[in-house]
């Protein structure tokens, strides 16, 4: 079949002035409402907010005491106290009442004494003209404008509008945004069945909830729509539906790409024309921006990619965009801050790129640790704290080199979060979730390097804490050996978090028979790889150099992967028979696991944070009964020694 072809990529920023510049010839915009005020949270004024009444709207009491005409008052002092007739030259009143006639001051309650009778008071203290009066108009006065329009009615702003009258705003009606799925391979969440999800026969349809959720957000209306095969027809007809019912601008998710099967650009031009297809960013390049004519109606039309991180970025590229544009105010952005980057960030020139990071403050320095950069991994932008756009005209971001990164969570989270850089343990997202229900401030970010690439980390000063099981093969004691080859002059303490089982994790019923490292090269066996410098790559490599087993024979020795949950979701995959791992990964996904030995999961904590309170109450968490239990649950951990300081280096030894 044959193939689209992408346009010239389009800078975004030129591809949105495109869009906007052709929209704002045919296209209004939604227009705009008057809404009863109750209603009128998170709108946006289309026009300015005129007070019709003042506020106050008469002169009154700002205080508890009585009212008096200040110029009958000048003569008052400690030396010759003034009487004043109730009701006569002075007047009971309270907070918030209007004054009487012919006063224009407040003498406090506590600074007058009253007579026996009650109808006479006395005061040393002379009044000055509106003092304690709130006076008419004092924070507003009518005809003044209140608020402009593009402002967004928050709470403090509808009480501004209730003060000054204004009980019927008038805001721009919100954009109705008809978002489309495409393809013949997906379903709705409702409808999806595990068994034919794990066949690959059919795919979950999440991506118009997520930007459903980011539309509403921006103050859209979403009008979601049914899912549409893979047919220019059905698609022209799904535009032309959602025009119909009054849409004011489609998004069709997927179908944007160069496949043969991506017929998102032939429907649009069926009905009008395609301005942009293909745009220089990363993730997100496929998107596509056009206008179509239905019933007289000319109205923009967006193609999103159908990788779920591509499809958010190129929301909020160009649509969010749009949504502000139509309101008449700036589209909101993120706070940003200085990071530097644990390691180099390579990017591809030519293009612009969103790399989605983890983020550390350790001293006075914020570290940045990298994300999957894949389009569909849509999880590492729920976990990112942070994205450090890289400009088309770079070649990535160096290490140790600050650059500014948009901040996706606020300052005092990422003040709270220790950074463990390190081996990847399981329980590690466990000690995150109870260590935020004990101190809801702090977190636990965790990037998995290996073994070795934590203590270098430790070194660099890169990170608060490192998890190894770095094994010395002539003493069979773990970390210590290391500790001191690396980190000399930093001095640690090694904490103890778990014994656990490693071996090889099959499928169930082991089905080609492993038995040991010595099975791994049988032809009919392929294996799946922990990246150099992991605590568990260096097992492996004792276990082969033990057996006399060359690695260069083992079929897919080369193939790595970061985690043990990656090793086990490989071997269910069937990408590869076998991976070394932990029984508590091959536990979670149900699969067989064949023990090779125990091994000694630490942390290393360097000395300087060892009385930080993040530090001290993530030792009490894995100290505590709830973490111990849990853990064993899991399975393959033995956590009898949990929170124990085995050792102490002084860095000098």
């Amino acid at each position: 079949m044959e193939r689209n072809v992408y346009l010239t990529l389009q800078r975004p920023e030129d591809a949105r002035q495109l869009w906007f510049s052709r929209l704002s010839e045919f296209v209004q915009g939604p227009g705009s409402e008057v809404v009863p005020l109750e209603k009128a949270a998170h709108r946006v004024l289309s026009q300015p907010a005129v007070a019709l009444r003042s506020s106050p709207a008469f002169h009154g009491a700002a205080m508890d005491g009585i009212a008096v005409r200040a110029e009958s008052t000048f003569s008052a002092s400690p030396r010759q106290p003034l009487t004043l007739e109730i009701d006569k030259d002075a007047f009971w009143i309270n907070t918030g009442q209007p004054l009487p006639k012919g006063c224009d001051a407040i003498i406090m309650v506590e600074d007058v004494q009253v007579d026996e009778s009650g109808k006479k008071v006395t005061t040393e203290k002379a009044a000055f003209p509106w003092q304690h009066v709130r006076k008419l108009g004092e924070d507003i006065v009518a005809t003044e404008i209140l608020l402009a329009p593009g402002v967004e009615i928050g709470a403090y702003e509808l009480g501004a509008l209730a003060a000054a009258g204004v009980l019927k705003p008038q805001v721009f009606r919100r954009a109705k945004v008809a978002v489309i799925p495409t393809g013949n391979e997906i379903v709705a969440l409702s409808k999806a069945k595990d068994e034919d999800l794990e066949s690959g026969r059919v795919l979950p349809e999440f991506n118009s909830l997520v930007l459903s959720t980011l539309i509403r957000d921006a103050g859209g209306e979403v009008d979601e729509r049914p899912i549409t095969p893979d047919d220019p027809d059905a698609l022209s007809q799904a535009i032309c539906a959602a025009a119909s019912d009054g849409a004011d601008v489609v998004v069709l998710i997927a179908g944007s790409s160069a496949g043969s099967r991506d017929f998102t650009a032939e429907a649009i031009r069926r009905l009008g024309e395609v301005l942009v297809h293909g745009v220089a960013v990363m993730p997100g390049k496929p998107a596509m921006l056009g206008l179509v004519k239905v019933d007289g109606r000319t109205l923009p039309v967006m193609g999103a990619p159908g990788y779920p991180v591509s499809a958010i970025i190129a929301v909020e590229e160009f649509l969010l965009p749009l949504l502000a544009f139509w309101q008449k105010r700036r589209p909101k952005t993120r706070e940003s801050v200085d990071v530097v980057a644990c390691t180099p960030l390579p990017s591809r020139p030519g293009m612009e790129e969103r790399i989605r990071v983890r983020l550390g403050i350790v001293g006075e320095t914020c570290f940045a640790v990298p994300l999957p950069r894949g389009a569909g991994t849509v999880t590492s932008l729920s976990r990112a704290d942070a994205i450090i756009p890289v400009a088309r005209d770079c070649e990535g971001v160096d290490a140790g080199v600050p650059v500014r990164a948009e901040l996706l969570r606020s300052r005092s989270q990422i003040a709270g979060s220790l950074l463990i850089i390190g081996s990847h343990d399981n329980t590690l997202e466990l000690i995150d979730s109870l260590l935020r229900q004990v101190e809801p401030r702090f977190s636990l970010t965790s990037a998995h390097v290996g073994s070795l690439g934590g203590l270098l980390a430790l070194k660099r000063g890169q990170c608060h804490l490192a998890g190894s099981h770095l094994l010395d093969e002539e003493s069979g004691i773990y970390n210590r050996s290391a500790i001191r080859e690396h980190l000399k002059g930093v001095p640690v303490m090694l904490v103890h978090l778990a014994q656990r089982e490693q071996g090889f994790v099959v499928m169930p019923g082991n089905p080609k028979g492993i038995k040991d490292v010595s099975d791994l090269v049988r032809d009919d066996v392929s294996f799946i790889n922990r990246q150099r410098g992991s605590g568990t790559r260096v097992l492996l490599e004792y276990e082969l150099k033990r057996k006399g087993i060359r690695p260069e024979k083992i079929r897919g020795y080369r193939d790595e992967e970061y985690t043990h949950m990656n090793v086990a979701a490989a071997v269910l995959s069937g990408r590869a028979d076998t991976g070394l791992g932990v029984r508590a990964a091959a536990f979670a996904l149900h699969l067989d696991f064949v023990p090779l030995g125990t091994e000694e999961y630490d942390l290393v904590i360097p000395k300087a944070f060892a009385e930080d309170e993040r530090i001290q109450t993530l030792l009490t968490v894995i100290r505590s009964q709830v973490f111990r239990e849990k853990v064993t649950a899991m399975g393959g951990y033995d956590v009898s020694r949990s929170g124990e300081i085995l050792w102490t280096y002084d860095g000098q030894e």
